[in-house]
């Protein structure tokens, strides 16, 4: 009997469910700011005019310029199930948020399980006491069950009949005696290291290429250089990536890889993503320090062309693989210029076509995993472009391979290689990683980043490992 009367109490009761941070993992305001910065750059110059007018007209502002996807949100699932079963079961659910109501009905629409929706309005900003009078007035005498995550939730949950807690709405469970069923958190901090591609770091490597062919590596002076200069470049690019992944939002929840990213899955708040980006960055600023300061000018360079590369370029086809191959050759001048040493015009040349022609994977590959699709959503391509971007790719290495077989016909190698005629076969050794890279890549066995794709690949080591030795021995006169 006391089963059947908890039952009518709790459909009675209607259940008013937060959004941000508690139905979604993440905030909109935050994810409108970011797509606004990214559509409408000139339109932040407005945000404190708005923003003067209230939290409520800036929000509806916001929301009226930043059009966001709602069906790819990071929407709690487990919640989410839950709000199912109980609408089912005849439960009224109400969406009870402090975001703009445009956006807020959008939501429900996609969801369809929501009956009423309470949220700001452009005049009212729907949050702590004006959020708890609106839904008595929603409500009625009957009360109603709160579902919420945050501290400015108190006072609602205080005055609901119920409270449930979502994510980090579980550390008050003891300041509330009316807890009927909490929602654990699934935030996992240690995923900021994930979300700073720390493999990434590998192509940093590329800092100590001028170093080893200049034969420099046993000049400690140099290698501690080199390594402030890997550290500095290294920090860098994680303040980038964060910055391109809260950029990039909406696109890697569509892509079938990036959507488990850390601030597209919602397993990092956005918040802490604008938070991170800018102390990286300081960080990589901090150890340029000790080198000179045109290596602190080569490395703003790098960040604003990877910035640029974020916003614009990485939309333009064409561009933006010329650009990714800029990025990978600024890494090599960087080295140079920490270490003291020029760059040499045939390294130069060769780091060019060969890292276009791993752009060229790049993209190919992004295509080639989209086969449903008739475009590659936030790219400048099309799945027709496929052989087109194949072509280009295979030019681009095979020219970086001629270079290489320039430069040892020239006079500068007899400087560094007592028998440079050894270093003829690093043409073969050339020619068999970028066809074998190219047949991957056509069999849709190819990374999207070729990095990656290099750091797992046996046969990239080992013949990694043949060309050090081919340049060792023809750098030691073994032949001779």
């Amino acid at each position: 009997m006391s089963i059947m009367t908890e039952t009518r109490r709790d459909v009675a009761a209607p259940l008013c469910v937060d959004l941000d941070g508690t139905l979604i993992k993440t905030d909109l305001l935050f994810e409108m700011l970011l797509l606004l910065l990214k559509t409408r750059p000139l339109a932040l110059f407005q945000l404190p005019l708005w923003l003067f007018k209230g939290k409520a007209h800036f929000k509806q502002e916001l929301a009226a310029r930043a059009h966001l996807d709602v069906t790819c949100l990071p929407y709690r699932a487990p919640l989410l199930s839950f709000l199912k079963d109980e609408q089912r079961a005849g439960r009224k659910l109400v969406l009870a948020t402090a975001a703009d109501a445009r956006v807020a009905r959008q939501v429900a629409a996609h969801l369809g399980i929501f009956s009423a929706v309470v949220a700001s309005d452009g005049a009212v900003n729907c949050s702590g006491s004006r959020k708890l009078g609106a839904l008595e007035r929603e409500c009625g005498p009957e009360g109603f069950v709160y579902v919420g995550d945050a501290p400015v939730d108190l006072q609602v949950w205080r005055h609901a009949r119920g409270a449930i807690l979502v994510g980090g709405g579980n550390r008050f469970v003891k300041q509330l005696n009316n807890v009927e069923r909490t929602f654990e958190d699934d935030t996992r901090p240690w995923e900021a290291l994930r979300a700073m591609r720390l493999h990434q770091w590998a192509k940093n490597v590329l800092i100590f290429v001028p170093l080893l062919l200049a034969h420099e590596v046993t000049d400690p002076a140099r290698v501690a250089a080199a390594l402030l200069a890997f550290l500095a470049f290294s920090l860098c690019a994680s303040s980038v990536y964060v910055q391109n992944d809260l950029l990039d939002l909406e696109a890697d929840r569509h892509h079938p890889r990036k959507r488990f990213r850390p601030f597209a899955s919602g397993a990092l708040p956005v918040k802490f993503g604008l938070l991170l980006a800018p102390a990286l960055l300081a960080l990589a600023v901090l150890a340029a320090l000790p080198l000179s300061s045109t290596f602190l000018g080569v490395l703003g360079l790098y960040f604003v062309l990877t910035l640029s590369y974020s916003l614009y370029f990485k939309r333009k086809a064409i561009l933006d693989v010329l650009l990714l191959a800029i990025l990978y050759t600024v890494r090599i001048v960087a080295g140079g210029v920490a270490v003291g040493l020029v760059v040499s015009p045939w390294l130069l040349a060769f780091a060019m076509f060969f890292f276009l022609n791993l752009a060229y994977v790049k993209r190919f590959s992004e295509l080639k995993d989209l086969p449903g699709e008739s475009f590659l959503r936030a790219r400048g391509y099309t799945s027709d472009d496929l052989e087109g971007l194949a072509d280009l790719g295979v030019a681009s290495g095979y020219v970086s391979i001629l270079v290489v077989a320039l430069y040892i016909n020239s006079p500068e190698v007899s400087e560094l290689y007592r028998t440079p005629e050894l270093l003829w076969l690093l043409c073969p050794l050339l020619v068999y990683w970028v066809s074998r890279v190219w047949l991957l890549a056509r069999r849709g066995q190819m990374h999207d980043d070729p990095v990656i794709f290099a750091l797992r690949d046996r046969v990239s080591y080992v013949v990694g490992a043949c060309a050090v030795l081919v340049g060792a021995a023809a750098a030691g006169g073994w032949w001779a």
